[in-house]
Protein backbone atom coordinates (compact mmCIF):
# COMPACT_ATOMS: atom_id res chain seq x y z
CA UNK A 1 0.00 0.00 0.00
CA UNK A 2 1.22 3.14 -0.69
CA UNK A 3 2.28 5.67 1.60
CA UNK A 4 0.46 8.58 1.98
CA UNK A 5 2.23 11.99 2.78
CA UNK A 6 2.15 12.36 6.94
CA UNK A 7 0.71 15.93 8.17
CA UNK A 8 0.93 15.82 11.66
CA UNK A 9 3.72 16.39 14.65
CA UNK A 10 5.89 19.32 14.89
CA UNK A 11 6.93 19.39 11.68
CA UNK A 12 3.27 19.14 10.41
CA UNK A 13 2.35 21.81 13.05
CA UNK A 14 5.17 24.46 11.46
CA UNK A 15 3.91 23.58 8.21
CA UNK A 16 0.40 24.56 8.66
CA UNK A 17 1.52 27.80 10.15
CA UNK A 18 4.04 29.05 8.11
CA UNK A 19 1.39 28.22 5.31
CA UNK A 20 -1.05 29.88 6.68
CA UNK A 21 1.21 33.40 6.45
CA UNK A 22 -0.43 35.49 4.03
CA UNK A 23 1.50 35.83 0.01
CA UNK A 24 4.99 36.35 0.64
CA UNK A 25 4.59 39.94 -1.17
CA UNK A 26 2.12 40.75 1.41
CA UNK A 27 4.03 39.12 4.01
CA UNK A 28 6.91 41.26 2.89
CA UNK A 29 4.70 44.31 3.05
CA UNK A 30 3.83 43.87 6.78
CA UNK A 31 7.04 43.38 7.67
CA UNK A 32 8.40 46.47 5.82
CA UNK A 33 5.37 48.22 7.77
CA UNK A 34 6.50 46.68 11.43
CA UNK A 35 10.46 47.90 10.17
CA UNK A 36 9.29 51.28 10.00
CA UNK A 37 7.43 51.67 13.01
CA UNK A 38 10.37 50.10 15.09
CA UNK A 39 12.83 51.93 13.29
CA UNK A 40 10.42 55.18 14.39
CA UNK A 41 10.75 54.01 18.00
CA UNK A 42 13.75 52.99 18.20
CA UNK A 43 15.45 55.92 17.03
CA UNK A 44 13.16 58.34 19.37
CA UNK A 45 14.44 56.64 22.21
CA UNK A 46 18.19 57.62 20.69
CA UNK A 47 19.45 53.59 20.45
CA UNK A 48 22.91 53.47 18.85
CA UNK A 49 26.06 51.30 19.09
CA UNK A 50 29.54 52.05 17.98
CA UNK A 51 30.67 49.93 14.99
CA UNK A 52 33.89 48.26 16.42
CA UNK A 53 35.28 48.49 12.83
CA UNK A 54 35.46 51.75 12.08
CA UNK A 55 34.94 52.96 16.08
CA UNK A 56 31.82 55.57 14.80
CA UNK A 57 28.71 55.42 16.61
CA UNK A 58 26.25 54.11 14.62
CA UNK A 59 22.59 55.58 15.18
CA UNK A 60 19.14 53.75 13.97
CA UNK A 61 17.72 56.24 11.54
CA UNK A 62 13.60 56.04 11.52
CA UNK A 63 12.08 55.66 7.74
CA UNK A 64 9.03 57.85 9.17
CA UNK A 65 11.04 60.55 8.76
CA UNK A 66 11.62 63.31 6.39
CA UNK A 67 14.95 61.98 5.33
CA UNK A 68 13.48 58.56 5.49
CA UNK A 69 10.62 59.07 2.77
CA UNK A 70 13.34 61.06 0.85
CA UNK A 71 15.67 58.12 0.94
CA UNK A 72 12.46 55.69 -0.50
CA UNK A 73 11.53 57.83 -3.12
CA UNK A 74 14.85 58.83 -4.23
CA UNK A 75 16.14 54.75 -4.09
CA UNK A 76 12.60 52.61 -4.80
CA UNK A 77 13.77 51.99 -8.51
CA UNK A 78 17.77 51.43 -7.73
CA UNK A 79 16.64 49.10 -5.00
CA UNK A 80 15.24 46.97 -7.36
CA UNK A 81 17.56 47.06 -10.28
CA UNK A 82 20.83 46.70 -8.40
CA UNK A 83 18.91 43.67 -6.50
CA UNK A 84 22.36 41.19 -7.05
CA UNK A 85 20.59 37.51 -6.85
CA UNK A 86 17.85 38.89 -9.26
CA UNK A 87 20.89 39.03 -12.05
CA UNK A 88 22.44 35.56 -11.53
CA UNK A 89 19.01 34.20 -11.32
CA UNK A 90 17.60 35.05 -14.14
CA UNK A 91 20.58 34.46 -16.04
CA UNK A 92 21.33 31.07 -14.56
CA UNK A 93 17.43 29.99 -15.08
CA UNK A 94 18.05 31.15 -18.75
CA UNK A 95 20.85 29.17 -18.88
CA UNK A 96 19.72 25.75 -17.30
CA UNK A 97 16.38 25.99 -19.24
CA UNK A 98 17.65 25.86 -22.51
CA UNK A 99 19.54 22.74 -21.87
CA UNK A 100 16.33 21.64 -20.21
CA UNK A 101 14.50 22.39 -22.95
CA UNK A 102 16.38 20.47 -25.05
CA UNK A 103 15.99 17.53 -23.12
CA UNK A 104 19.74 17.25 -22.20
CA UNK A 105 18.69 17.12 -18.29
CA UNK A 106 16.27 14.42 -18.43
CA UNK A 107 18.25 12.50 -20.54
CA UNK A 108 21.26 12.90 -18.65
CA UNK A 109 19.32 12.51 -15.35
CA UNK A 110 17.85 8.97 -16.48
CA UNK A 111 21.36 7.51 -17.96
CA UNK A 112 23.16 8.51 -14.55
CA UNK A 113 20.81 7.43 -11.87
CA UNK A 114 19.97 3.71 -13.80
CA UNK A 115 20.44 1.19 -11.26
CA UNK A 116 22.10 3.65 -8.40
CA UNK A 117 20.41 2.74 -5.12
CA UNK A 118 18.46 5.80 -2.93
CA UNK A 119 21.30 6.36 -0.44
CA UNK A 120 24.32 7.04 -3.06
CA UNK A 121 21.56 9.35 -4.96
CA UNK A 122 20.92 11.06 -1.33
CA UNK A 123 24.57 11.14 -0.62
CA UNK A 124 25.43 12.54 -3.99
CA UNK A 125 22.92 15.61 -4.09
CA UNK A 126 23.80 16.29 -0.59
CA UNK A 127 28.13 16.21 -1.18
CA UNK A 128 27.74 18.23 -4.06
CA UNK A 129 25.10 20.58 -2.66
CA UNK A 130 27.90 21.12 0.36
CA UNK A 131 30.56 21.89 -1.88
CA UNK A 132 28.64 23.68 -4.42
CA UNK A 133 29.83 27.06 -2.86
CA UNK A 134 32.99 26.70 -5.02
CA UNK A 135 30.36 27.81 -7.58
CA UNK A 136 29.35 30.65 -5.77
CA UNK A 137 25.81 31.14 -5.08
CA UNK A 138 24.69 29.98 -8.36
CA UNK A 139 24.64 26.22 -6.47
CA UNK A 140 21.48 27.43 -4.95
CA UNK A 141 19.22 27.18 -8.11
CA UNK A 142 21.34 24.33 -9.86
CA UNK A 143 21.59 21.82 -7.31
CA UNK A 144 17.98 21.63 -6.21
CA UNK A 145 16.30 21.73 -9.48
CA UNK A 146 18.61 18.79 -11.03
CA UNK A 147 18.09 16.90 -7.44
CA UNK A 148 14.63 17.41 -7.79
CA UNK A 149 14.49 15.78 -11.02
CA UNK A 150 16.57 13.39 -10.00
CA UNK A 151 14.55 12.08 -7.31
CA UNK A 152 11.57 12.21 -9.52
CA UNK A 153 13.29 10.02 -12.09
CA UNK A 154 13.95 7.20 -9.53
CA UNK A 155 10.24 7.16 -8.50
CA UNK A 156 10.38 8.99 -5.08
CA UNK A 157 9.27 12.58 -4.74
CA UNK A 158 11.28 14.97 -5.97
CA UNK A 159 10.53 17.80 -3.19
CA UNK A 160 12.44 15.24 -0.95
CA UNK A 161 15.65 15.83 -3.53
CA UNK A 162 14.69 19.33 -3.95
CA UNK A 163 15.29 20.52 -0.12
CA UNK A 164 18.26 17.98 -0.06
CA UNK A 165 20.09 19.98 -2.63
CA UNK A 166 18.55 23.48 -1.26
CA UNK A 167 19.50 22.86 2.44
CA UNK A 168 22.92 21.09 1.56
CA UNK A 169 23.88 24.63 -0.88
CA UNK A 170 22.63 27.27 2.37
CA UNK A 171 23.04 25.14 5.63
CA UNK A 172 26.31 23.36 4.47
CA UNK A 173 27.27 26.36 2.30
CA UNK A 174 30.40 26.78 4.53
CA UNK A 175 31.88 23.75 4.56
CA UNK A 176 33.96 22.63 1.23
CA UNK A 177 36.72 20.22 0.73
CA UNK A 178 38.20 23.05 -1.45
CA UNK A 179 39.61 26.61 -0.64
CA UNK A 180 37.07 28.71 -1.88
CA UNK A 181 35.94 32.52 -2.21
CA UNK A 182 34.36 32.41 1.36
CA UNK A 183 38.06 31.66 3.07
CA UNK A 184 39.49 34.26 0.87
CA UNK A 185 36.87 36.84 2.04
CA UNK A 186 36.86 35.68 5.48
CA UNK A 187 40.43 35.59 6.70
CA UNK A 188 41.61 39.03 6.20
CA UNK A 189 39.21 40.08 8.01
CA UNK A 190 39.65 37.84 10.95
CA UNK A 191 43.94 38.56 10.12
CA UNK A 192 43.05 42.30 11.13
CA UNK A 193 40.90 42.07 13.86
CA UNK A 194 43.50 39.29 15.29
CA UNK A 195 46.28 42.08 15.04
CA UNK A 196 44.14 44.39 17.09
CA UNK A 197 45.60 41.65 19.94
CA UNK A 198 48.69 40.45 18.88
CA UNK A 199 50.17 43.06 15.34
CA UNK A 200 52.35 40.13 14.34
CA UNK A 201 49.77 37.75 13.60
CA UNK A 202 49.67 36.33 9.61
CA UNK A 203 46.48 34.11 8.28
CA UNK A 204 46.00 32.50 4.76
CA UNK A 205 42.92 31.29 3.10
CA UNK A 206 43.47 27.90 4.33
CA UNK A 207 43.27 28.37 7.93
CA UNK A 208 39.99 26.73 8.57
CA UNK A 209 40.93 23.96 5.57
CA UNK A 210 41.14 20.78 7.45
CA UNK A 211 38.27 21.19 9.50
CA UNK A 212 35.63 22.18 6.23
CA UNK A 213 37.08 18.69 4.64
CA UNK A 214 35.65 16.79 7.53
CA UNK A 215 32.48 18.87 7.93
CA UNK A 216 32.11 17.81 4.18
CA UNK A 217 31.72 14.57 4.97
CA UNK A 218 29.97 14.43 8.70
CA UNK A 219 26.91 16.68 6.96
CA UNK A 220 26.40 14.43 4.04
CA UNK A 221 26.26 11.31 6.58
CA UNK A 222 23.52 13.23 8.53
CA UNK A 223 22.22 14.89 5.64
CA UNK A 224 21.55 11.37 4.07
CA UNK A 225 20.29 9.94 7.39
CA UNK A 226 17.73 13.26 7.52
CA UNK A 227 16.77 12.47 3.88
CA UNK A 228 16.12 8.86 3.82
CA UNK A 229 14.65 8.85 7.70
CA UNK A 230 12.32 11.75 8.06
CA UNK A 231 11.99 14.17 4.97
CA UNK A 232 10.89 10.87 2.65
CA UNK A 233 9.00 8.96 4.73
CA UNK A 234 7.21 12.03 5.53
CA UNK A 235 6.59 13.40 1.99
CA UNK A 236 5.28 9.73 0.59
CA UNK A 237 4.16 8.68 -2.89
CA UNK A 238 4.86 11.41 -5.37
CA UNK A 239 1.39 11.71 -7.51
CA UNK A 240 1.50 15.02 -9.44
CA UNK A 241 0.76 15.80 -12.42
CA UNK A 242 4.66 15.35 -13.63
CA UNK A 243 6.13 11.97 -13.83
CA UNK A 244 9.05 10.51 -13.66
CA UNK A 245 10.23 9.42 -17.71
CA UNK A 246 11.06 5.63 -17.23
CA UNK A 247 11.90 4.75 -20.63
CA UNK A 248 15.45 4.40 -21.76
CA UNK A 249 17.18 6.35 -23.88
CA UNK A 250 17.17 6.28 -27.68
CA UNK A 251 20.04 5.89 -30.07
CA UNK A 252 19.77 9.82 -31.19
CA UNK A 253 19.76 10.92 -27.32
CA UNK A 254 22.30 8.57 -26.46
CA UNK A 255 24.21 10.17 -29.55
CA UNK A 256 23.47 13.58 -28.01
CA UNK A 257 24.74 13.03 -24.26
CA UNK A 258 28.12 11.51 -26.24
CA UNK A 259 28.28 14.53 -28.18
CA UNK A 260 27.46 16.83 -25.03
CA UNK A 261 30.14 15.08 -23.10
CA UNK A 262 32.90 15.33 -26.05
CA UNK A 263 32.01 19.07 -25.69
CA UNK A 264 32.22 19.15 -22.18
CA UNK A 265 35.68 17.49 -21.84
CA UNK A 266 36.98 20.24 -24.58
CA UNK A 267 35.23 23.09 -22.65
CA UNK A 268 37.05 21.85 -19.21
CA UNK A 269 40.22 21.54 -21.22
CA UNK A 270 40.09 24.93 -22.53
CA UNK A 271 39.70 26.22 -18.98
CA UNK A 272 42.88 24.47 -17.71
CA UNK A 273 44.92 25.94 -20.79
CA UNK A 274 44.16 29.20 -19.62
CA UNK A 275 44.15 28.55 -16.01
CA UNK A 276 47.31 25.47 -15.13
CA UNK A 277 50.04 27.76 -16.38
CA UNK A 278 51.42 30.45 -14.39
CA UNK A 279 50.44 33.27 -16.76
CA UNK A 280 47.44 31.91 -17.43
CA UNK A 281 44.12 33.94 -18.92
CA UNK A 282 42.57 33.27 -15.67
CA UNK A 283 45.25 33.20 -13.33
CA UNK A 284 45.24 36.64 -11.37
CA UNK A 285 48.22 38.84 -10.10
CA UNK A 286 51.06 37.08 -9.40
CA UNK A 287 49.77 33.59 -10.98
CA UNK A 288 46.72 33.64 -7.84
CA UNK A 289 44.24 31.35 -8.83
CA UNK A 290 41.62 32.52 -5.33
CA UNK A 291 41.95 36.12 -6.56
CA UNK A 292 41.26 35.40 -10.15
CA UNK A 293 38.74 36.11 -13.33
CA UNK A 294 38.54 32.08 -12.76
CA UNK A 295 36.85 32.31 -9.47
CA UNK A 296 35.01 35.61 -9.56
CA UNK A 297 34.13 34.68 -13.01
CA UNK A 298 32.38 31.17 -12.35
CA UNK A 299 28.92 31.89 -12.68
CA UNK A 300 29.26 33.41 -16.12
CA UNK A 301 31.58 30.17 -16.93
CA UNK A 302 28.84 28.29 -15.69
CA UNK A 303 25.84 29.83 -17.90
CA UNK A 304 28.23 29.68 -21.18
CA UNK A 305 28.86 26.12 -20.79
CA UNK A 306 25.16 25.39 -20.20
CA UNK A 307 23.92 27.12 -23.05
CA UNK A 308 26.57 25.59 -25.47
CA UNK A 309 26.18 22.20 -23.97
CA UNK A 310 22.74 22.83 -24.45
CA UNK A 311 22.93 23.54 -27.96
CA UNK A 312 25.02 20.77 -28.68
CA UNK A 313 22.46 18.31 -27.53
CA UNK A 314 19.60 19.89 -29.10
CA UNK A 315 21.22 19.66 -32.30
CA UNK A 316 21.98 16.50 -32.02
CA UNK A 317 18.90 15.24 -30.86
CA UNK A 318 16.74 17.70 -33.20
CA UNK A 319 14.83 19.85 -30.46
CA UNK A 320 17.27 22.75 -31.77
CA UNK A 321 16.00 23.39 -35.72
CA UNK A 322 17.24 26.78 -36.31
CA UNK A 323 18.87 29.51 -34.32
CA UNK A 324 15.57 31.33 -33.36
CA UNK A 325 14.61 27.91 -31.16
CA UNK A 326 17.80 28.64 -28.72
CA UNK A 327 15.81 32.23 -27.78
CA UNK A 328 12.56 30.76 -27.62
CA UNK A 329 13.80 28.10 -25.20
CA UNK A 330 15.97 30.44 -22.64
CA UNK A 331 12.53 32.75 -23.19
CA UNK A 332 10.51 30.15 -22.47
CA UNK A 333 12.33 28.91 -19.28
CA UNK A 334 11.56 32.84 -17.36
CA UNK A 335 7.83 32.28 -17.43
CA UNK A 336 7.94 30.58 -13.93
CA UNK A 337 10.15 33.16 -12.95
CA UNK A 338 7.31 35.95 -13.63
CA UNK A 339 6.13 35.76 -9.60
CA UNK A 340 9.33 36.10 -8.49
CA UNK A 341 9.99 38.60 -10.17
CA UNK A 342 7.30 40.62 -8.63
CA UNK A 343 8.04 39.30 -5.36
CA UNK A 344 11.74 40.55 -5.61
CA UNK A 345 10.41 44.22 -5.68
CA UNK A 346 9.08 44.34 -2.48
CA UNK A 347 11.98 41.87 -0.76
CA UNK A 348 14.48 45.02 -2.58
CA UNK A 349 12.84 47.20 -0.62
CA UNK A 350 12.61 45.62 2.53
CA UNK A 351 16.49 44.28 2.99
CA UNK A 352 17.74 48.25 1.67
CA UNK A 353 15.32 49.82 3.70
CA UNK A 354 16.66 47.64 6.84
CA UNK A 355 20.04 48.80 5.86
CA UNK A 356 19.15 51.95 5.96
CA UNK A 357 17.74 51.68 9.64
CA UNK A 358 21.17 50.33 10.60
CA UNK A 359 19.15 47.76 12.64
CA UNK A 360 21.39 45.08 11.58
CA UNK A 361 24.58 46.99 12.67
CA UNK A 362 23.41 47.78 16.08
CA UNK A 363 21.27 44.45 16.92
CA UNK A 364 24.91 42.38 15.82
CA UNK A 365 27.19 44.95 17.95
CA UNK A 366 24.72 44.70 21.16
CA UNK A 367 23.87 41.14 21.32
CA UNK A 368 27.59 40.65 20.89
CA UNK A 369 29.22 42.91 23.55
CA UNK A 370 25.95 41.47 25.64
CA UNK A 371 27.72 37.69 25.42
CA UNK A 372 31.08 38.97 26.06
CA UNK A 373 29.56 40.41 29.25
CA UNK A 374 27.73 37.10 30.44
CA UNK A 375 31.76 36.11 29.93
CA UNK A 376 31.20 32.56 28.45
CA UNK A 377 34.08 30.67 28.11
CA UNK A 378 35.04 27.21 26.65
CA UNK A 379 32.39 25.06 25.23
CA UNK A 380 29.15 27.36 26.55
CA UNK A 381 31.49 30.19 24.62
CA UNK A 382 31.30 28.24 21.19
CA UNK A 383 27.67 27.70 21.61
CA UNK A 384 26.45 31.16 22.59
CA UNK A 385 28.65 32.68 19.40
CA UNK A 386 26.63 30.02 17.04
CA UNK A 387 23.03 31.02 18.63
CA UNK A 388 24.04 34.49 18.66
CA UNK A 389 25.43 34.37 14.78
CA UNK A 390 22.31 31.61 13.66
CA UNK A 391 19.94 34.21 15.80
CA UNK A 392 21.50 37.48 13.84
CA UNK A 393 21.56 36.34 10.90
CA UNK A 394 17.66 36.02 10.34
CA UNK A 395 17.96 40.14 10.17
CA UNK A 396 21.17 40.20 8.19
CA UNK A 397 22.29 37.52 5.52
CA UNK A 398 25.48 38.85 4.55
CA UNK A 399 27.81 36.39 5.98
CA UNK A 400 31.03 38.47 5.42
CA UNK A 401 29.34 41.57 6.38
CA UNK A 402 28.21 40.05 9.54
CA UNK A 403 32.01 38.84 10.02
CA UNK A 404 32.86 43.01 9.66
CA UNK A 405 30.78 43.63 12.24
CA UNK A 406 31.36 40.41 14.58
CA UNK A 407 34.97 39.54 14.04
CA UNK A 408 36.29 42.44 15.98
CA UNK A 409 34.41 41.87 18.53
CA UNK A 410 34.75 37.76 18.96
CA UNK A 411 38.30 37.52 17.54
CA UNK A 412 40.17 39.54 20.37
CA UNK A 413 37.51 37.62 22.84
CA UNK A 414 38.55 34.41 21.83
CA UNK A 415 42.35 35.19 21.74
CA UNK A 416 42.00 37.01 25.20
CA UNK A 417 40.40 33.43 26.42
CA UNK A 418 43.47 31.42 24.88
CA UNK A 419 41.87 30.55 21.53
CA UNK A 420 43.59 31.34 18.12
CA UNK A 421 41.72 33.30 15.40
CA UNK A 422 41.63 30.42 13.51
CA UNK A 423 38.96 28.80 15.89
CA UNK A 424 36.61 32.64 16.31
CA UNK A 425 36.58 32.05 12.55
CA UNK A 426 35.31 28.52 12.12
CA UNK A 427 32.59 28.86 15.28
CA UNK A 428 31.71 31.66 13.31
CA UNK A 429 30.73 29.89 9.79
CA UNK A 430 28.93 27.40 12.08
CA UNK A 431 26.55 29.61 13.11
CA UNK A 432 26.70 31.64 9.37
CA UNK A 433 25.45 28.83 7.42
CA UNK A 434 23.08 26.99 9.92
CA UNK A 435 19.97 29.42 9.32
CA UNK A 436 20.52 30.45 5.47
CA UNK A 437 17.54 28.34 4.49
CA UNK A 438 15.05 29.29 7.26
CA UNK A 439 14.96 33.30 7.08
CA UNK A 440 12.25 34.28 5.24
CA UNK A 441 14.23 37.30 4.15
CA UNK A 442 16.89 35.28 2.24
CA UNK A 443 16.58 35.97 -1.31
CA UNK A 444 16.53 32.23 -2.68
CA UNK A 445 13.57 31.49 -0.79
CA UNK A 446 10.98 32.30 -3.06
CA UNK A 447 13.32 30.74 -6.23
CA UNK A 448 12.57 27.05 -4.02
CA UNK A 449 8.85 27.65 -3.48
CA UNK A 450 8.57 28.39 -7.27
CA UNK A 451 10.38 24.88 -7.84
CA UNK A 452 8.40 23.02 -5.69
CA UNK A 453 5.45 24.38 -7.44
CA UNK A 454 6.18 22.64 -10.14
CA UNK A 455 5.35 19.37 -7.80
CA UNK A 456 2.89 20.74 -5.60
CA UNK A 457 0.93 23.75 -6.27
CA UNK A 458 0.22 24.28 -2.51
CA UNK A 459 3.62 24.39 -1.58
CA UNK A 460 4.22 28.02 0.82
CA UNK A 461 7.03 29.14 3.27
CA UNK A 462 5.84 26.70 5.96
CA UNK A 463 6.48 23.73 3.35
CA UNK A 464 10.23 24.81 2.70
CA UNK A 465 10.53 25.79 6.50
CA UNK A 466 9.32 22.48 7.94
CA UNK A 467 10.94 20.52 5.87
CA UNK A 468 14.59 21.91 5.91
CA UNK A 469 14.49 22.35 9.59
CA UNK A 470 15.54 18.77 10.53
CA UNK A 471 18.67 19.40 8.11
CA UNK A 472 19.53 22.67 9.78
CA UNK A 473 19.22 20.91 13.37
CA UNK A 474 20.90 17.66 12.33
CA UNK A 475 24.03 19.66 10.89
CA UNK A 476 24.37 22.23 14.11
CA UNK A 477 24.07 18.90 16.29
CA UNK A 478 26.82 17.72 14.86
CA UNK A 479 29.29 21.06 13.88
CA UNK A 480 28.91 21.38 17.66
CA UNK A 481 30.29 17.90 18.50
CA UNK A 482 32.97 18.45 15.85
CA UNK A 483 33.92 21.71 17.18
CA UNK A 484 33.94 20.11 20.56
CA UNK A 485 36.29 17.08 19.07
CA UNK A 486 38.23 19.80 18.10
CA UNK A 487 39.12 21.25 21.52
CA UNK A 488 39.18 18.30 23.36
CA UNK A 489 41.75 16.74 21.11
CA UNK A 490 43.40 19.86 20.25
CA UNK A 491 42.87 18.85 16.07
CA UNK A 492 44.60 21.52 13.57
CA UNK A 493 41.85 23.65 11.39
CA UNK A 494 44.59 23.51 8.47
CA UNK A 495 47.63 24.23 7.68
CA UNK A 496 49.76 25.95 11.05
CA UNK A 497 46.53 26.60 12.28
CA UNK A 498 45.58 25.29 15.78
CA UNK A 499 42.51 25.50 18.41
CA UNK A 500 44.66 26.88 21.15
CA UNK A 501 46.92 29.85 21.53
CA UNK A 502 50.58 28.92 21.70
CA UNK A 503 51.73 28.95 24.84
Amino acid sequence: MAKERKTGGVLGTIERVGNMLPHPFILFLYITGGLAILSAVLALAGVSAVNPTTGETVAVQSIISRDGLVWIVENMLLNFSNFAPLGLVLAMQMAIGLAEGTGLLDTFMRRAILGVPLWALSATVLFLGINGSIASEASIIVIPALAATAFQAMGKHPIAGLIAGYAATNAGFTANVLITVTDALLYGVTEDAAQMIDPSVTLTPAINWYFMIVSTFLLTAVGVFVNDRIITPRLGVYRGAQKADERTATDLERKGLRNAGIFTLVYIALLLVCLVPKNGLLRGENGSILESPFINGLVPILIVYFVLVGVVYGKTVGTIKSSGDVPRLMADSLQSLTGYVVLVFVIAQFINLFSYTNLGTVIAVNASEALQAVGFTGIPLVIGVILLTILVNFFMTSGTAKWYIFAPIFVPMFMLLGYSPEFAQVVYRIGDSIANPLTPIYPYLPIVIGMAQKYEKNTGIGTIISMTLPYSIAFLLVWIVQAVAWMVFDLPLGPDATVFLAG
